[in-house]
């Protein structure tokens, strides 16, 4: 208790007015079995240049990964991050993930998310987005939800090339609530296979473009099987800055988008946050969960922004709520849209046209040392390549004495694909660094 300001005499008043004989009788109601008995092994109190020596050891005993070249993405990409949006985001009045209550006082964090709606509706195609969710894995698991409800189903198709890790979220999502998610199998050019939809009684097909094997996939065929059905169509992306160069899922009738958007200006963070993306059509608009916020005029007639159709929400309609989210990534998706605004229109296509130039350069720097590769599949900045013999030995070098990371092995998520990497190239990955990975698979 050392830490707080109160004094001995303000400690016993206030014990005193809730009749407690001390502070240790606070947490009488923990059995004496959960006390902690001995005191804590802790070393000594440091100075504070002492603390400053011990935290830099620390931090150089950690890989930035700004001093490493990564050929992985896998759902986290290693994109440039333009100073200003750094800068702009430190700002002590944008740093706040809350979601803002109070219009009269939030103005300038509402018209934020308001913008990031936006612009998250133009690039996915459809008519409504959310003010943002934890990552793309909860994002798709609330989409799948929607449909269980309003189809009143239990069964929901997702591709085998969605992220593992989101399929993972997906069944956490639904097994405790008696739903039940089918994989749809990929076929020989490494795409959903559309054909092989379960027969049994579904609300909806989630398909993932581009897939976890940087494929891009036939949406206009999801849509199809979805129609024949009579299903929910759900179009998901792990790589957002491929919406600069593709089509946007609702230009091929998605119901529902959940991605990923970390690649708009969010450092990878050794893994996170996230920024999740949710976006539907105007039918779903009520159904969406988490923030909305809508655009507006006072009684003055000036402009205004507020949280609306809150209905939906968990803290209004409790077990009617849409979902149990009740926040948002406020600053990640702030952050996300001051990236958008920086790069514009045409900036987001020449950038996300260098992640395809640079990967395909890859692909064939590979190919010219000895990888193989089992898919001839459009790809945006992410291949499947087959290493030749002895080349975990050689990555495991470059990690180690160059801390470059040279693709993903992918057998630990689908054992078919033994000696398999998932390589990606974005726009930060030097030509050099290419034909230097190149050079030391041709020495094997």
């Amino acid at each position: 208790m050392r830490y707080l300001p109160h004094t001995k005499d303000d400690i016993d008043s206030m014990l005193e007015t809730i009749g407690k004989p001390s502070i240790d009788s606070l947490f009488d109601s923990i059995p004496d079995k959960l006390k902690t008995k001995e005191p804590l092994d802790l070393p000594q109190a440091l100075t504070e240049w002492e603390l400053d020596d011990h935290m830099h050891n620390v931090e150089q005993s950690i890989i930035a990964s700004g001093l490493c070249t990564y050929f992985i993405g896998a759902g986290s990409y290693d994109h440039y991050i333009p100073h200003a949006v750094k800068y702009l985001i430190s700002r002590s009045e944008f740093m706040t993930a809350y979601t803002p209550y109070q219009p009269e006082v939030s103005q300038g964090t509402l018209q934020g998310i308001y913008e990031f709606q936006t612009m998250i509706t133009q690039l996915t195609g459809m008519d409504v987005a959310t003010a943002s969710h934890y990552d793309c894995g909860t994002a798709l698991a609330e989409a799948l939800l929607i449909a269980l409800k309003k189809k009143k189903k239990k069964k929901v198709a997702v591709s085998a090339l969605i992220h593992p890790a989101h399929k993972q979220i997906i069944n956490t999502y639904l097994n405790p609530a008696g739903y039940e998610m089918l994989e749809i199998p990929f076929d020989e050019n490494g795409r959903t296979d559309f054909s092989k939809v379960p027969d049994d009684d579904i609300a909806a097909i989630a398909v993932q473009s581009p897939n976890f094997f940087g494929n891009i996939e036939k949406l206009e065929q999801a849509k199809n099987a979805c129609d024949e059905k009579k299903v929910f169509f759900i179009a998901s992306f792990t790589e957002a800055l491929s919406l600069g160069l593709l089509k946007s899922p609702g230009s091929y009738g998605a119901d529902l988008v959940a991605g990923e958007g970390q690649s708009f200006g969010l450092a990878k963070s050794f893994g996170g946050p996230g920024l999740g993306l949710l976006a539907g059509t105007n039918k779903q608009m009520r159904n969406l969960p988490g923030r909305l916020v809508g655009k507006t005029k006072d009684s003055n007639g000036d402009r205004g922004y507020v949280l609306t159709l809150a209905t939906r929400e968990q803290h209004i309609r409790r077990e009617k709520a849409s979902s149990n989210i009740c926040s948002n990534n406020g600053l990640n998706a702030l952050t996300a849209a001051m990236y958008l605004a920086s790069v514009g229109k045409t900036g987001i296509r020449k950038i996300a046209q260098q992640n395809h130039d640079k990967a395909v350069y890859l692909r064939k720097k590979l190919s010219e040392a000895g990888f193989t590769f089992p898919f001839e599949t459009e790809f945006f900045n992410e291949f499947i390549a087959k290493a030749p013999e002895g080349f975990a030995d050689t990555r495991k070098r470059l990690i180690e004495d160059r801390c470059l990371y040279a693709g993903l092995d992918i057998g630990q998520y689908f054992p078919d694909f033994k000696d398999h990497y998932l390589f990606c190239a974005t726009e930060k990955v030097k030509k050099e660094d290419m034909d230097n990975l190149a050079l030391e698979v041709k020495a094997l």
